[in-house]
């Protein structure tokens, strides 16, 4: 049973518009006050200039914030009758995150920050941390203080916490912005790889286009 669950699992949006934005902006934009719904496996890619509430989106989604009108459902339970408890569950479980400020400790290693996320919602093994690492470059950083490292280098240690636990849908906020163009794509290829073996959805937001995504939708917020 719980293997179908995850499989079903979806998020939809009902006329979501933020209390704070611009009437011509929610008025322009192709999620702002619409319906909409994103499913599994979903390669979803959206696009936003500076002030049109793209982080706040993402936030929106992952129930950090709810300065907003209309509703968010995940697999039909409406998101703003969530307590403390049921949201950690959800997040434990179904959604990921990347988020543009990171949210790293700075005073632990880069292994503790990995760490902390895979030991509360074990994935992954450690030895796959080593593995991820070496693979974007960062292997020798492990044993360094997290706030000792380039925000290049704490955006790939970013990527590599985000992927350590189970999901069904991984939220990316501008998670190249620091990154050379060879980076980018090793990141890419590895968060693809990642979750199609989950079997898992992606939103990614930026403030352009990214080519090397394979997105399966392209909307303009």
């Amino acid at each position: 049973m719980a293997s179908v669950f995850l499989f079903q699992m979806q998020i939809s949006l009902q006329q979501i518009t933020p209390v704070f934005l611009e009437e011509n902006k929610i008025a322009e934009s192709a999620i702002w006050n619409k319906t909409m719904l994103f499913g599994k496996e979903e390669r979803i890619h959206i696009i936003a200039s500076s002030g049109r509430g793209k982080t706040s989106f993402m936030h929106f989604l992952y129930g950090l914030r709810n300065d907003y009108k209309g509703k968010i459902l995940y697999n039909n339970e409406d998101i703003s009758g969530f307590d403390k408890e049921k949201f950690s569950n959800w997040r434990r479980q179904h959604i990921s995150i990347i988020f543009q400020d990171l949210r790293l400790f700075p005073e632990q290693t880069v292994l503790q920050n990995l760490e902390i996320k895979r030991l509360l919602s074990p994935y992954h093994s450690e030895s796959k941390i080593t593995a991820m690492a070496k693979r974007l470059g960062i292997e020798n950083k492990l044993t360094k203080l997290c706030k000792t490292c380039s925000y290049g280098e704490q955006q790939r240690i970013a990527i590599i916490r985000s992927l350590q636990q189970p999901f069904d849908f991984l939220l990316l906020d501008e998670p190249f912005s620091h990154l050379d163009e060879n980076n980018r794509k090793i990141a890419m290829e590895l968060i693809e790889e990642e979750c199609e073996a989950r079997k898992a959805s992606i939103i990614l937001a930026d403030l352009k286009l990214i080519e090397y995504f394979k997105a399966d939708k392209i909307i303009y917020l």
